[in-house]
């Protein structure tokens, strides 16, 4: 068959030759790696940002600042980086109050593009000095994102100053930053956010300051994650050269930095622009041009950085993890402080209500004023098996004897729900305030939570009114029918509504001594005269509603109580699974990490006969 039958049968022709243009296996996979990696460091960005530590717990400022700087530095400069590997390099000028690095960046460009301050702390934007055929890198969505890009000097910390200079070599950009040791916080805070940022710190010191403590602790965090420095010894008297450089050399190997290459600018004259001689500069500049040139140094460069970037960002992450565990059971044992101190409120309360305590002193009195004294009462304590009929014959209750049962029971309830109310918040606070944390939240609780709420006797007095209220309904419902009897109308709703709350206050008949019989006595005239009028299995069911609801009231009236403590805790969103889903997240970039390494050495053996071999150090640089 010819090639038009193929095109015309309707069939699919045979597969095509693929394009000589497409990528290589190599290059696919390798493109594969950096959007997994990408991928993962975006999770582990998310972790990070869900990781809350509000708690002022041992260390918990430090790992707050840990984890911001983390997240800033994967916005800032590891994430964009990795997916920009072909941007230009960026070499960050760094250092200390009067180190001269604005006046080394002008020399290094040849022409002042930033001012130098004269006045300490210097408050302006950042300088970043590029070729302009690299514009494209810098933009908004590159580089920072945070920080807005202007094209003139200002004195906005929030800016980035975007200078554009074919003095510059391409695929090289130098970015003047702040002091990091600066008295303005702000300044402090940008430098260290610029450095992290930097494929490239140049790290400038003076003769005067190479040993300051500041600078250092920079550099340790350096060599820590294997970012590429350079030193500059500036404004060095000749004279001094050799033994500060000496002394200086061995500081930088024994904080791991012995490979960093150091240049020294010693000590002359600055021109009418504020330049030092060309001479001066011309080792530096030379480096950095040499550097530029060179795509495979250049990368290298840039791979080192982000490489140890990646790596201790995976390594820090598990710290803020177990920062954030201790916040998780801190909070844990606050919470189940607060809701032991309630829980026993509501047992103790349900309790009190239930085992004859409240049908004390007022509440009693009342009852025996309703049900008749004497004779009956004392009967009842030896003769419980009285007929029912004798019992009901024997009650005289009036009304308005009703209705003081009802007042008294009101404001026993009352009572007994504030008193335990104010001892579960005595007990929580005393709780919370043998920590350091307990103690911030209630400092900060804008209330006294060692005390019942100010209007919750308000709320008390409502709920036990809405319960006589709904015994009241209950009585009345279910003496629907039996409104005409003799016995219904004998003691009407309200008079069978109280004898069912005495019923409901015997409910477990638990209390002893001289009061049981008087409690149990109580409570089982109470019965009989609803026996006598409902039956007894209506009795028990309207016995059970009524206690059923009692208690839902009060734990609710108790909860909306604990709520004050436990809505502090919750407004502080600390979430069990962050730790856990930070520490995934550190381990899938260091899986990554690890199978790139395992690959790397493959692949450059696959580009040449040679082994593969690792460079760095002084002696590698350009």
């Amino acid at each position: 068959m010819s090639p038009d039958d193929d095109a015309t049968s309707g069939r699919a022709p045979g597969p095509a030759p693929e394009p000589a243009s497409g990528p290589a296996p190599d290059q696919r996979r390798e493109s594969d790696a950096t959007t997994a990696m990408v991928t993962a460091l975006v999770r582990l960005r998310g972790a990070l940002q869900e990781a809350r530590l509000p708690l002022e717990l041992p260390g918990a400022e430090e790992q707050r600042a840990a984890r911001a700087e983390m997240v800033d530095q994967l916005e800032d400069y590891v994430i964009p980086r990795l997916m920009t590997l072909e941007a230009p390099l960026l070499a960050v000028v760094g250092g200390s109050t009067g180190a001269g690095k604005s006046t080394l960046v002008n020399s290094l460009v040849g022409t002042r593009v930033t001012t130098p301050g004269v006045l300490r702390p210097t408050t302006r934007s950042p300088v970043l000095v590029h070729h302009p055929d690299d514009a494209k890198w810098f933009g908004q969505d590159r580089l920072l994102p945070e920080l807005e890009r202007v094209s003139r000097q200002t004195n906005d910390p929030g800016a980035l100053q975007l200078v554009p200079s074919p003095v510059m070599a391409p695929g090289l950009a130098v970015l003047d930053a702040p002091d990091i040791d600066s008295v303005e916080e702000q300044n402090r805070v940008l430098a260290a956010q610029l450095l992290a940022a930097a494929d490239l710190w140049l790290f400038v010191t003076s003769a005067a300051r190479y040993a300051d403590q500041v600078p250092w602790d920079f550099l340790r965090k350096a060599a820590d994650r294997s970012a590429a420095v350079a030193i500059v010894l500036d404004r060095t008297p000749p004279e001094a050269v050799d033994t500060i450089t000496t002394h200086l050399a061995r500081m930088l190997a024994s904080r791991g930095l012995k490979d960093s290459p150091l240049f020294v600018v010693e000590e002359g004259e600055v021109s009418d622009m504020g330049l030092l001689p060309s001479s001066s500069v011309m080792e530096i500049r030379q480096w950095l041009r040499a550097l530029a040139d060179d795509q495979e140094a250049r990368q290298s460069v840039v791979q080192q950085t982000l490489d140890g970037a990646i790596r201790t960002l995976a390594r820090r992450t598990h710290s803020v993890a177990d920062a954030a565990t201790e916040q998780v059971d801190s909070v844990r044992r606050l919470r189940e402080d607060a809701n032991d101190a309630y829980d026993r409120a509501v047992t103790a309360v349900g309790e009190a209500s239930a085992d004859g305590t409240l049908l004390r002193g007022e509440v009693l009195a009342r009852w025996q004023e309703f049900v008749g004294t004497g004779e009956l009462l004392r009967s009842l304590e030896t003769r419980v098996g009285w007929i029912r009929d004798r019992v009901v014959n024997a009650v005289k209750g009036k009304p308005q004897q009703a209705e003081r049962v009802t007042v008294a029971v009101e404001s026993g309830l009352e009572t007994l729900i504030l008193e335990h109310a104010e001892a579960a918040a005595e007990r929580a606070e005393a709780s919370w305030r043998s920590t350091a944390a307990g103690q911030i939240l209630l400092r900060d609780a804008g209330e006294d939570l060692g005390r019942a709420s100010r209007d919750f006797r308000r709320r008390a007095e409502r709920a036990v009114r809405d319960w006589q209220s709904d015994v009241l309904d209950m009585v009345r419902t279910e003496g629907a029918e039996k409104r005409s009897t003799a016995r219904f109308l004998a003691f009407g709703v309200n008079g069978l509504s109280v004898a069912l709350m005495v019923v409901v206050f015997a409910h477990t008949a638990g209390v002893t001594g001289a009061e049981a019989g008087i409690a149990g006595g109580s409570a089982i005239l109470g019965q009989k005269l609803l026996e006598a009028v409902f039956g007894d299995q209506a009795v028990r069911s309207l016995a059970e509603r009524a206690r059923q609801r009692l208690e839902a009231s009060m734990r609710d009236l108790l909860d909306a109580e604990r709520r004050r403590y436990t809505d502090l805790l919750d407004t502080l969103e600390v979430s069990p699974e962050t730790p856990e889903r930070m520490r995934a997240a550190a381990r899938k970039v260091d899986d990554l990490r690890f199978a790139s390494a395992r690959r790397a050495p493959d692949v450059a053996a696959a580009a040449t006969d040679e082994p593969p071999r690792v460079s760095g150090g002084e002696g590698d640089a350009p």
